[in-house]
């Protein structure tokens, strides 16, 4: 296996990758999660290694939670990848995860949690690729496709504390740790004489420093709660009416080469329609918006109670003392799913003016 050799930080959305294969062979520079082969090594090839993202030092749980659910509903669907050793899982260190002290605007962006995981997609050393469907930049790299996304899971932030019950019992000038300039947003607008800090780190590691005392409270995604088996840690749920989601907060979105027949037919036998396509809406939205880390948006697509798609979008200053809100609702379809989406994009891009992503820079 040929090692991975990064040339630059920064991720390009339309896509060339900027990871080189190396001329020489050497050890694999990824772990090998605990899967079909934990047990030893095994001759057989594995007709499919899925790749997710982690640091050699300490795996990210989510993102192997994640990969696992992956395994199994392949495993469950396809015989011949339920035999042992058929599945392989393969964690690649990202930029993102590594860096865990400065914001992500500051390193590049969200797609630093996906460019070397892309890389590896395309150099072969992959076969599909676990993401978390908001870590996604709106443009995917060339020569590769996501044809997949995983039934969503709920899409509500939940409340963390341990002297409070909820945003509105917190006294004035107590202090929110997240790094989400989405949450800032939205909790700066409601209650202003609150502070919000950066705080990154995977989930056990913000719980840790909440209990040790650095901040009064914490936001984390009910979703990756739910996935470790950790939603008892919720001091509560934050409604979408309180607190709208990231986009495609709760999804899992499964990509592969665009050239593989084989895996696509797989992932085509995954993939739940319904949160495809609000995903779809919610990231044309964005795409529209020309979001990115600095730039707090907010959207979240659902079929309603007659069927039909409603839509709700956000977008704030990171200081929470501008805040622009749209709703769309229509056929739950994808041409007109997309087609609000992006509707309602240029809806509040015309609002903020051209300076106000001119002051975001």
């Amino acid at each position: 296996m040929v090692s991975l050799r990064c040339t630059t930080a920064h991720h390009s959305l339309l896509g060339s990758p900027t990871c080189l294969a190396g001329p020489r062979r050497r050890a694999r520079p990824v772990v090998r999660a605990a899967v079909a082969v934990e047990a030893g090594a095994q001759a057989k090839v594995s007709l499919i290694r899925i790749g997710t993202r982690g640091r050699l030092s300490e795996d990210s749980q989510l993102a192997l939670a994640q990969a696992n659910e992956t395994r199994d509903k392949l495993k469950a669907a396809h015989s011949e990848l339920a035999e042992e050793g058929a599945i392989e899982i393969v964690i690649i260190k990202t930029t993102g995860d590594i860096v865990l002290d400065k914001p992500l605007a500051d390193i590049g962006g969200k797609g630093l949690f996906t460019k070397e995981i892309d890389e590896a997609l395309l150099n072969g050393m992959i076969d599909i690729a676990v993401h978390s469907m908001k870590d996604v930049p709106t443009y995917l790299p060339e020569g590769t496709i996501l044809p997949c996304n995983l039934p969503r899971e709920d899409v509500r932030d939940a409340f963390i504390s341990l002297t409070a019950n909820s945003l509105g019992e917190l006294p004035a000038g107590s202090i929110i740790g997240s790094a989400s300039l989405r949450r800032q947003s939205q909790i700066l607008y409601r209650y202003p004489s609150l502070k919000v800090v950066n705080f990154r780190g995977n989930v056990q590691t913000r719980l840790r420093k909440l209990k040790e005392g650095d901040v009064h409270a914490t936001l984390l995604a009910l979703a990756g709660l739910k996935r470790l088996n950790m939603a008892e840690d919720a001091t509560s749920l934050l409604s979408v009416d309180e607190m709208l989601p990231a986009v495609a907060q709760g999804a899992i979105g499964i990509a592969c080469r665009s050239n593989d027949d084989k895996m696509m037919e797989y992932l085509s036998s995954l993939n739940h329609e319904d949160t495809r396509l609000a995903v779809a809406c919610e990231r044309e939205f964005l795409a529209v918006l020309d979001g990115n880390c600095r730039t707090p948006i907010a959207a979240y697509a659902y079929r309603d109670k007659d069927g039909n798609c409603s839509f709700r979008g956000l977008l704030a200053s990171p200081d929470g003392s501008k805040v622009y809100e749209t709703t769309r609702s229509g056929p739950y379809s994808f041409d007109d799913m997309v087609a609000m989406g992006k509707d309602a994009g240029h809806e509040l891009k015309a609002k903020a003016g051209p300076g106000f992503f001119d002051s975001l820079q």
